[in-house]
């Protein structure tokens, strides 16, 4: 009796576990990445060229935290991309880096920086000699 006992505890235990299991939502889906839809993501592209540099260490621990902070609380996260490679083999790289500021409010962004735009612009030549190309984006999935 004790043994029937046990074995049917154990299969309601196992039963219980695989219901639970399917019920949860896929591993595969990111929290962050579902989160950040409708925001809108702001590109700073920098486009290889012969003869271009790219300081990323400064870029990295000055220009890109100091325009951080103008934007304040609009700011939800920004990233930092050095370009390592073409897609295509034997080709020329695209982009040298690229900078991608995540914000709630477009217009927020702009206020920010309308201000700030020559004081940021004046701040280039301490980390590249390229125009960066700007692609601002809303963020879809």
């Amino acid at each position: 009796m004790k043994i029937k006992l046990v074995l049917v505890q154990l299969f309601l235990g196992l039963c219980f576990s695989t219901f639970a299991q399917q019920n949860q939502a896929p591993k595969s889906e990111n929290k962050a990445n579902v989160a950040e839809k409708g925001l809108i993501k702001v590109s700073v592209l920098y486009p290889y060229a012969e003869g271009k540099t790219f300081d990323m260490d400064y870029y990295e621990k000055s220009h890109m935290p100091y325009v951080a902070g103008l934007l304040g609380s609009n700011l939800v996260r920004y990233t930092i991309e050095k370009g390592i490679s073409s897609g295509i083999p034997n080709s020329p790289l695209p982009f040298m880096a690229i900078g991608s500021f995540y914000v709630k409010s477009l217009s927020d962004y702009q206020a920010a920086i309308t201000p700030n735009r020559e004081a940021i612009r004046a701040d280039f030549p301490k980390y590249t000699n390229i125009s960066p190309t700007i692609l601002v984006s809303e963020v879809v999935k």
